[in-house]
Formats: structure tokens, C-alpha cells, sequence
């Protein structure tokens, strides 16, 4: 007999998913997006890279999360304070339990809360059983255990099945939401066409994941957060980077140029290499170098030749490209680079006291070249992270925009090198406006 749930309504509600860098945080979070979008809520995403090229598995500087606001009204932010958090390790509960909210609710994978990796996290003893958790709604499932007996027909490997517990959380939340699942399927069937197996065992996972939510005792309701009452026409899920490939494109058929990026692909900047290679039919050129230095390179070799001259990159790499930001500005050559940086990716240096994430990245680039001459650096502010309510109204909105202005002749100057003033009689830029 079906179990019939209670069902509650929210006008919205903040989900958080993390585990480590390689346990598919990001994919999963991915996928409820689409399905919340799918069904018509308002939605903003945050997700949430470590620093770390691969740290070492279980411990807290690998925490990869990813969090998610849906809505029935305009929301402008993905949250501030998770209401939903689902952790696949100790490590990822300890990095985020302390965000939640009292009432809060915590989804636990309770195999991985093993003396080994409560070590590796820094725990002396289990602290689902303690007093820290009492004013939290908590709910340890044993995610790998039941993942690996879901996805046995589809005989893939131990490795392969336990890759496949980030569908079971997914599956579970969206049964938890009122989501369907096929859309999801259908997109694991596409993704994993060469390998069916592989698409099989995450389907099989994600199925395994609604059927226990709906079979268990250990949730008593489900929850319905209506469509968003938004204007009637035709929307698009968009990310930054996305977005900011297209701005790329538009400033390139502005200016009756091609464009050109040379790049070496880094967390979390790849996302603009992935959409432009999709683009070359209106002009644009990609080049997927070998490190970041040789991606710059690349990048002002084409501006050399007339192109509009693009390279990406985040955190550590802006380091590394230093001396070749130098380079372009001594021989007046245009060129855009693009630093995707998060709070949690720094570059030479991490935040300032103002309390700027990205400040280790930008400041440097201010003053990059000889004779400390400055270079334009335009920045949007996509997310400012609060520690605490008492410094909150310090902080501007979370979409507020921090601009730095120059002269209108150097823009002419990036756009078309035909522009270009000659050398003796060249302005340096104006000081920025506040």
C-alpha cells in the first residue's frame, strides 16, 4: 500500500548539497535546477568550488557544495542561510551544519561517519548523537549501502556504484519537493550515451532515492513551493559565465571582430571555454592551451593580428599571467581577462580587510605593468559572504554592481585598435570613481 505524506506549502526554501570535489555536488545541485525551472519557480544558485586543486578526500578543505533558492515570487539571491542541508561526509557536515538555521533539517549519509573519516574532519566522536545537532531535524540514511543495492542490476563496479549516491540524494529531494524525475533521466541517458551501464546504474540510484522517501517512515511530509507568479514570456536559465560569454560574443559582432580565447581550463572559469566552443559559426575561436601562461599568450598574439583578444581564468592562474598582463599593456595591445573569482578560490593574496574576497585577484592587476601605469578592471560582485549579522549592513546588496570607470577613449581603444591615440600623445586612464 502507498504511503500517503502530509503535504506542506513554502513560499520558498534554501536547499544546500555538499561532499567532496569528486562525489557530483555540482551535478546534482545542476539538476534540481533545471527541474525547479522546469516547473516554473523563481531560482538563484551558488555553487561552491574548493580552493584546492584536489584536496585530499574527507577532509574540509575538499568540500564542494552547492545551494539553491527556489521561490514562488522574484527572489534576487541564492539565501543566506540554508533550510535544507544534505551532507555526504563528515567533512561536509562540519563546514556547513553551522549555517543552518534552528529548525533546520540534515540529510546525512551515516556509512561515511566512520572513526577514519570523523578523523580526517576532526571529530573525536560522532556528533550526530550529541547536543550540537538537538536543534536540528536530523536524518542519517545509510546513502552508499542502499545506493550499491539499487544499482546492482546494471553490474557496474563498487567505484562506479558509490559515484552514484549523488542521484540518490537527488532522487530523494526531489520526491521530498514534489519534482519529477524523468526529465532527469532522460538527461543521464543522453549524457552517458557511450556508456549505459553508467547511465543505467545512475538511473536506477535516482529511482532508489524517490522510492525511499516514499516508502520510509522517517519523513512524514513532503513540501510544495508553487510556481513563481512572474510576468507572462519566454525565460532562460542562465549562469554568469554563460551570460558572460554571450556579453563576449555581442561586444565582438559590435565591433566587427573576431573572437578569440586562449585559455586553460580552471573551476571554476571553464564554463565560459565550454559555451564559446559551441559558438564558432558567429566567428569565435577557442584555443584550450596547456597552461595559463600560454593561454594569455595566445590570447594577445590574436589581438596582434586584429582579433578581440579573450582569456579566462580564476584564482591562482591570474598569478601566473601576471608577467603577460605586463606585456600587453607595455606593447598597447587589447586584451580581456576574465577572472572568475569566488570567495572561496584566491589568488596572491586572500581577502582584504574590507572584507573583499575577490580583492587577492584584483588589486594586483590595478598596478600591473611599468612605471605602475593602470589598468581598467571592470568587476561585477556576484556574491558577498556574511559571517555574522552585525557587520551585514556594511555590505552592499548581493547584486550590486562595483564598477571601475575609465575614459571613454580607452574604451574606443578595446573595442577597435583603429581607435588607438598615438603613443606620445596617449592619456593614461583617470582615476576611478569610488
Amino acid at each position: 500500500m502507498e504511503r500517503m505524506a502530509s503535504s506542506a506549502k513554502l513560499e520558498q526554501v534554501v536547499i544546500r548539497i555538499a561532499g567532496d570535489s569528486g562525489d557530483g555536488m555540482q551535478l546534482a545541485g545542476d539538476r534540481f535546477t533545471a527541474e525547479a525551472a522546469a516547473f516554473g519557480n523563481d531560482l538563484a544558485t551558488q555553487p561552491n568550488f574548493p580552493a584546492e586543486i584536489r584536496a585530499p578526500q574527507g577532509t574540509l578543505p575538499g568540500v564542494s557544495s552547492f545551494q539553491i533558492q527556489i521561490a514562488d515570487h522574484d527572489i534576487l539571491t541564492a539565501g543566506d542561510r540554508p533550510d535544507v542541508l544534505v551532507a555526504m561526509n563528515p567533512a561536509a557536515f562540519k563546514a556547513n551544519v553551522g549555517d543552518l538555521p534552528r529548525g533546520g533539517t540534515v540529510i546525512v549519509n551515516s556509512d561515511e561517519f566512520t572513526k577514519r573519516n570523523l578523523s580526517k574532519a576532526g571529530y573525536d566522536a560522532d556528533p550526530l548523537g550529541t547536543d550540537a545537532v538537538q536543534h536540528l531535524t536530523v536524518h542519517a540514511l545509510p546513502m552508499s549501502t542502499l545506493t550499491a543495492g539499487a544499482v546492482e542490476p546494471a553490474g557496474v563496479g563498487k567505484k562506479d556504484a558509490q559515484r552514484s549516491k549523488n542521484m540518490f540524494a537527488l532522487g530523494l529531494l526531489s520526491w521530498m519537493y514534489g519534482r519529477p524525475i524523468a526529465p532527469v533521466e532522460t538527461f543521464l541517458e543522453r549524457k552517458f550515451t557511450s556508456k549505459p551501464d553508467i547511465a543505467h546504474a545512475n538511473v536506477l540510484a535516482l529511482r532508489a532515492g524517490w522510492n525511499y522517501g516514499e516508502t520510509t517512515e522517517a519523513f512524514a511530509a513532503t513540501y510544495e513551493v508553487a510556481r513563481a507568479a512572474l510576468p507572462p514570456g519566454t525565460y532562460r536559465q542562465i549562469t554568469g559565465n554563460t551570460a558572460l560569454a554571450y556579453g563576449l560574443l555581442a561586444a565582438g559582432r559590435a565591433a566587427g571582430m573576431h573572437v578569440f580565447l586562449g585559455t586553460y581550463p580552471i573551476t571554476p572559469a571553464s564554463d565560459i571555454l565550454h559555451e564559446l566552443s559551441r559558438l564558432g559559426r558567429f566567428g569565435v575561436h577557442t584555443f584550450q592551451a596547456e597552461d595559463e601562461i600560454a593561454g594569455i599568450g595566445a590570447a594577445i598574439g590574436a589581438s596582434y593580428g586584429g582579433a578581440l583578444g579573450v582569456t579566462s581564468t580564476s584564482g591562482p592562474g591570474i598569478a601566473l599571467q601576471s608577467e603577460a598582463i605586463g606585456l600587453a599593456v607595455m606593447t598597447e595591445l587589447p586584451l580581456i581577462v576574465v577572472d572568475v573569482a569566488w570567495w572561496t578560490v584566491h589568488g596572491p593574496s586572500d581577502e582584504d580587510r574590507t572584507g573583499r574576497p575577490d580583492a587577492g585577484d584584483v588589486r594586483p592587476q590595478r598596478r600591473i605593468a611599468r612605471r605602475d601605469r593602470r589598468s581598467a578592471v571592470t568587476r561585477r560582485l556576484l556574491r558577498r559572504r556574511t559571517r555574522s549579522r552585525a557587520h551585514r549592513h556594511h555590505l552592499p546588496h548581493p547584486g550590486h554592481a562595483v564598477v571601475r570607470r575609465c575614459d571613454r577613449q580607452r574604451i574606443r581603444t578595446v573595442a577597435d585598435p583603429r581607435h588607438r591615440r598615438p603613443a606620445p600623445h596617449r592619456s593614461a586612464l583617470r582615476r576611478v570613481a569610488g
